[in-house]
């Protein structure tokens, strides 16, 4: 049960920190709080699966924003406000990366 609970608590904080309306102090605290329920997860296959699933989607959403703000003329406010929000989204996608990195390094010292 408590792993569907730490799943679901990823999920949230992602959507949250993809919203795009956080302060500073709010963003790093939800980044504390998404770290904290990364940790929960244990060392299992199926856990993996679920960080190899959410980094896929990160990387999806990276690459869409990237042809998005290539769509806007360089120097225009627009592709200004699209550079600050692919940053973000790179910036998240980094912390699943390092998730998905993470789970990797403790399933293999379990083993399978």
């Amino acid at each position: 049960m408590h792993r569907y609970v730490a799943q679901a608590n990823i999920d949230h904080y992602l959507s949250l920190l993809h919203g795009g309306d956080l302060t500073a102090d709010n963003r790093s605290t939800i980044t504390q709080l998404l770290l904290g329920e990364e940790d929960k997860l244990s060392r299992d296959l199926e856990h993996l699966e679920f960080a190899e699933s959410r980094a896929a989607e990160s990387r999806d959403r990276v690459n869409r924003l990237r042809k998005l703000r290539d769509a806007f003329e360089e120097g225009s406010p627009d592709r200004a406000q699209a550079d600050r929000v692919l940053a973000n989204v790179e910036a998240i996608h980094k912390l699943m990366e390092q998730f998905c990195h993470h789970m990797r390094q403790r399933v293999n010292s379990r083993g399978l």
